[in-house]
């Protein structure tokens, strides 16, 4: 069984900041690549930023320069530094992994999500 666990959401005035963390757990082989995706109501899920167990990134344009992604692989965890936020970016935010874990004892790849935190920007 894997367990993505977001943290860090909340509301933020506009042009304020907040940081989002999400740690996976289970017994983990390997995790390839970790990502953001957000929802807005009415909307479908949309990438956010992702990075590969290289540390190579990837941003949707409406995001670039203002949000960072990191990891710590020691840690399984990924974070995300939100900056300058607005209005547009009220949503709920989702961890992704792509990533190996035992099942049975034998090891097993999948995609899994978190459960989802609550960014509202608002004044």
């Amino acid at each position: 069984q894997v367990h993505l666990v977001e943290s860090g959401g909340g509301l933020v005035q506009p042009g304020g900041s907040l940081r989002l963390s999400c740690a996976a757990s289970g017994r983990i082989v390997s995790i390839y690549t970790m990502g953001w995706y957000r929802q807005a109501p009415g909307n479908q899920r949309e990438l956010v930023a992702t990075i590969t167990n290289g540390g190579s990134t990837n941003y949707a344009d409406s995001v670039k320069y203002r949000f960072t992604i990191s990891r710590d692989n020691a840690k399984n965890t990924v974070y995300l530094q939100a900056n300058s936020l607005k209005p547009d970016d009220t949503a709920v935010y989702y961890c992704n992994a792509d990533l190996t874990h035992y099942t049975d004892n034998q090891p097993t790849r999948g995609d899994y999500w978190g459960q989802g935190t609550q960014v509202t920007v608002s004044s």
